[in-house]
């Protein structure tokens, strides 16, 4: 007679809000927050008087819709992270199912109703940056396909909205039109700084067809249009403020476009092998002078 049957009854697989936390990449965050604190500089209004609206313009600059952003892009990107970076937690397993998707659709949501409290401005602007965020990865637009227009998409959405947002939210009404052209040219400075991002991912990118400038155009010449696309808008910037008459804050500018340039000289010699070096000191040269700038163009 045989015995009676055993059944293995497995757990399901738990959400571990660690994995979470890394799915929303925190170290991705510091961009929008600081270029919504350089608006708040360009601003001009009072820091304590409105601490209450800044602190929540950068809670939904950073972890929300950034960390939104990277959600989205871990998701769609879960294929070829299994062979750049296998150990992230979608394709490692420490998120399971669908739980990824789960999680960017609840920070939307989550980051549209903060965004709603800052005001139609703001509202707006987390409308545009969410659809932004939805465009760059996902299917069928999934604007990061090409790196010109992906890395641009990038750039404008985390150096210049956040920037301009928290001048229109503080002022309560559009920025003055040499703050859009400052945000707007280190905007499209960051398009080099995304292309730096890009050299980790060659071989993944490569197999899938993502069309990222190192892959298109080879490491080498990669490198050097992405310090083409950092040095130049300074080096306007710089001609702007001297002729707005902000020299002190010109030459600052200029002091630390100068101190990237010989930064960029010894990356340009192995741009794989330094792209991350690159990324820990000309980029904070870079976000030093955007701080510079905009504390200049207060009114």
């Amino acid at each position: 007679m045989d015995g009676p049957a055993i059944f293995t009854v497995r757990a399901a697989p738990r959400l571990q809000p660690a994995a979470v936390l890394e799915l929303l990449k925190p170290v991705t965050w510091f961009p929008p927050m600081w270029a919504f604190a350089c608006g708040v500089a360009a601003s001009g209004v009072n820091v304590l008087d409105n601490a209450p609206l800044i602190a929540l313009g950068i809670l939904l600059t950073g972890p929300m819709v950034c960390g939104m952003s990277q959600a989205v892009n871990d998701w769609y990107d879960r294929h070829v992270d299994a062979i750049n970076e296998p150990n992230r937690p979608i394709p490692s397993g420490r998120i399971p199912g669908r739980w990824g998707l789960y999680v960017a659709i609840a920070w939307t949501l989550v980051s549209l109703a903060i965004g709603a409290g800052l005001g139609a401005w703001g509202f707006a602007a987390t409308v545009l940056a969410v659809v932004m965020a939805w465009i760059y990865s996902a299917p069928p637009l999934r604007l990061k396909q090409n790196g010109w227009w992906g890395n641009l998409a990038c750039g404008l959405s985390y150096e210049t909205l956040p920037w301009i947002t928290a001048v229109a939210v503080l002022s309560a009404g559009a920025p003055d039109g040499r703050v859009v052209l400052v945000a707007v040219l280190y905007g499209l400075g960051a398009h080099g700084i995304m292309t730096l991002n890009d050299f980790k991912s060659i071989e993944g990118d490569t197999r899938f067809g993502l069309r990222s400038l190192p892959v298109i155009l080879g490491a080498p010449r990669a490198a050097r249009v992405a310090c083409v696309f950092m040095a130049v808008p300074q080096a306007v910037v710089v001609a702007l403020l001297a002729a707005w008459g902000a020299p002190v804050a010109a030459l600052l500018v200029a002091a630390v476009l100068l101190a990237q340039l010989a930064l960029m000289r010894k990356l340009l010699r192995d741009p794989r092998g330094l792209a991350p070096w690159y990324n820990g000191t000309g980029i904070t040269l870079y976000v030093a002078g955007m701080m510079a700038s905009a504390v200049a163009l207060a009114p």
